[in-house]
């Protein structure tokens, strides 16, 4: 799913609604088929019910909790976060005490119940990846994130 934009502009630049915009009803599909899916950065927001970057927007509600600007001196963020990963993670197997690159301004607050939720922080803590079901999310970019983002991308390919 998409990895670079935000959550208004991708919408806002397919100049439809949310139930209108074709990829977003396909990726309903796809995650309700069981297939799996990763999404990353706004790829992760759209899973979500709703946010409020560049007005309110309808996410695609997998995740019933809501995108919020972070309360942060210094936006977008841009840099190497450590994350704390949920005690039965896959996607961090044998990179949990890695660092990953973000770039953002945006992000979920809440842990997602019954889902594996990695946290960690930037002024504020916030979510950094989830796992849940066929799910599997990342806030940061796991493709700018050098031998640790290469071995998440392998954990995750290696549950297909």
């Amino acid at each position: 799913m998409p990895i670079q934009n935000d959550f208004g502009k991708f919408l806002v630049d397919s100049k439809v609604t949310f139930e209108d915009f074709v990829f977003l009803p396909k990726v309903r599909n796809f995650y309700q088929s069981g297939k799996a899916i990763f999404g990353i950065c706004v790829g992760m927001q759209i899973l979500f019910s709703e946010s409020n970057e560049k007005g309110l927007y309808k996410g695609l509600g997998i995740f019933d909790s809501k995108i919020r600007k972070l309360r942060a001196p210094v936006l977008p963020q841009i840099g190497w976060n450590s994350v704390r990963p949920g005690i039965e993670t896959k996607l961090f197997k044998g990179v949990e005490e890695s660092s990953f690159y973000f770039v953002h301004s945006y992000a979920a607050h809440e842990g997602i119940p019954g889902s594996i939720n990695t946290v960690t922080n930037y002024e504020e803590n916030f979510l950094a990846a989830i796992e849940y079901e066929n799910v599997s999310a990342t806030q940061f970019h796991p493709e700018k994130s050098g031998s640790a983002g290469l071995r998440l991308i392998k954990n995750w390919v290696s549950r297909l």
